[in-house]
């Protein structure tokens, strides 16, 4: 499998939104979302993308799933970009990419049988009833579940069963690319172990692309080939797994790194440097580096400009001024 054949390419994309408030909405602010995002996806690959609540995280994966049109820019998914897409191309899409949300429950119909929710996105793109069955049940299998729950009602289903249902749908039309949208963050640990390695033996088995957004640390080391790392609407580092976990450049990564639980009973008395400050606001971003009230290394320059990317190594990029040259 040729993992440098791109799946997703991201340049310099930019989502903002417009916020009215105060009498007859005269007063505007705009929320820049996604600022100005470079990123590229390559077939066969899991990126884990992290940040804190309010980074552009869901944003950015609502752009790639086309729910919403970027404000300049484009996303081109599987070599169409999808901004100037035909229906056929749009058709073709919806089916190459798919999506596993964090609360299963809440995405299952609960008057719906699990084989009626696992048939439904196949029903919506033309396949006969008796063709959607008998793909439900090898969708099934595929997720390790018993055919006997294809008769059960979400209400039935305990929260490792229900994402494991919802895999499932999400599998039905084949896709090339899925978006994990915090899998696992709903489950119990032990379940949440479960639940990795079948997504890990899913991706192995059919070649697929993962997208991974969650808060949890530990998730994304385990699954991500690569960790791409938002704050406040930008990219301020990416890399391999290995370097931004144990190498992390950027203040903020490092930050984000210290505040993850540490499993290693032997590294547990280690001290940590947490971030101070607070996560930010997308309305009233900082001029500058937009980690700069919260770095300990701020300084003017950081209070006037932006860094650019700078590379650590051909496949770790930063966006800091420590770095700069």
């Amino acid at each position: 499998m040729d993992k440098q054949q791109p799946m997703i390419v991201i340049n310099g994309l930019k989502k903002y939104f417009t916020i009215s408030s105060g009498l007859f909405g005269r007063n505007k602010q705009i929320v820049k979302a996604v600022d100005d995002v470079s990123l590229t996806i390559n077939k066969g690959e899991i990126v884990g993308l992290v940040g804190e609540s309010g980074s552009g995280k869901t944003t950015l994966a609502r752009v790639i799933l086309n729910l919403t049109r970027p404000s300049e820019s484009s996303v081109i998914v599987d070599g169409v970009d999808i901004t100037r897409a035909t229906k056929e191309e749009e058709k073709r899409l919806r089916s190459e990419i798919a999506v596993v949300f964090q609360d299963p429950a809440s995405n299952l119909n609960p008057r719906q049988t699990v084989e009626s929710s696992i048939m439904r996105p196949l029903i919506l793109h033309g396949k006969r009833k008796a063709e959607a069955r008998v793909i439900a049940r090898v969708a099934l299998n595929l997720v390790k579940m018993d055919e006997r729950y294809l008769n059960s009602y979400p209400h039935q289903l305990s929260g490792g069963q229900l994402q494991r249902i919802a895999i499932a749908r999400a599998l039905v039309l084949k896709p090339k690319i899925m978006i994990l949208d915090e899998p696992t963050s709903a489950l119990d640990i032990s379940v949440q172990a479960q639940i990795l390695n079948l997504l890990l033996d899913l991706q192995k088995s059919m070649g697929l692309t993962y997208l991974v957004i969650t808060h949890d640390l530990n998730v994304i080391r385990y699954m991500s080939d690569r960790i791409a790392v938002m704050y406040l609407g930008k990219l301020v580092e990416i890399g391999p797994t290995s370097e931004v976990v144990n190498k992390a450049k950027h203040p903020y990564t490092q930050g984000l790194m210290a505040a993850s639980p540490i499993l290693d009973p032997k590294l547990r008395g280690e001290k940590k440097h947490l971030m101070c400050g607070d996560p930010g606001s997308l309305i009233n971003i900082p001029k500058g580096c937009r980690f700069s009230p919260r770095c300990p290394h701020s300084d003017e320059r950081c209070k006037s400009s932006s860094p650019g990317d700078y590379k650590i190594n051909p496949l770790h990029k930063v966006s800091c001024f420590l770095y700069e040259g």
